[in-house]
């Protein structure tokens, strides 16, 4: 049963720490689940466990309306960089200009317990990053360069 989750803000303690590294249980699949409708529902590019309050290294990423999800991910090679716009459904009405990798490998398990290596560019690897940020505790604010308007 698939369900929509509250997204937490910034001034929350649980944006700002560690996640820990998760087994692939009932719970992760439901969280999983839970975080792709929860995505979808309000247009987001991503969304990580700790912005529904949940200290897993577990997000999803939706670009182009495919779901990609991400258990315990690391980034193992990367490739360029660019500087773009960002916002984040933890921040909002707040934009700015992030520098991140233009092309990235990342080392993940998938739902089902297998290791495998996902190639992402574009939107795919800043959002994939910007969700690895939240899983660190780190929000996009502390890398803007320059604030924006929303575009």
């Amino acid at each position: 049963m698939m369900a929509k989750r509250k997204i937490i803000t910034e001034g929350n303690p649980a944006l700002t720490k560690v996640c820990r590294e998760t087994d692939i249980t009932p719970k992760t699949i439901e969280l999983l689940d839970d975080l792709a409708e929860t995505v979808i529902d309000v247009d987001g590019a991503g969304l990580a466990a700790p912005q529904v309050g949940i200290l897993r290294r577990v997000a999803v990423l939706y670009v182009d309306d495919e779901v990609i999800e991400l258990i315990n991910p690391v980034i193992i090679k990367h490739e360029g960089e660019s500087e773009e716009q960002e916002g984040c459904l933890s921040v909002p009405g707040v934009f700015g200009m992030v520098p991140r990798y233009e092309k990235i490998w990342v080392e993940t398990l998938n739902r089902d317990n297998k290791r495998v290596v996902l190639e992402l560019d574009g939107l795919k690897a800043r959002a994939a990053q910007h969700e690895m940020d939240h899983l660190d505790g780190v929000l996009f604010t502390s890398k803007v360069t320059k604030f924006t308007e929303a575009q």
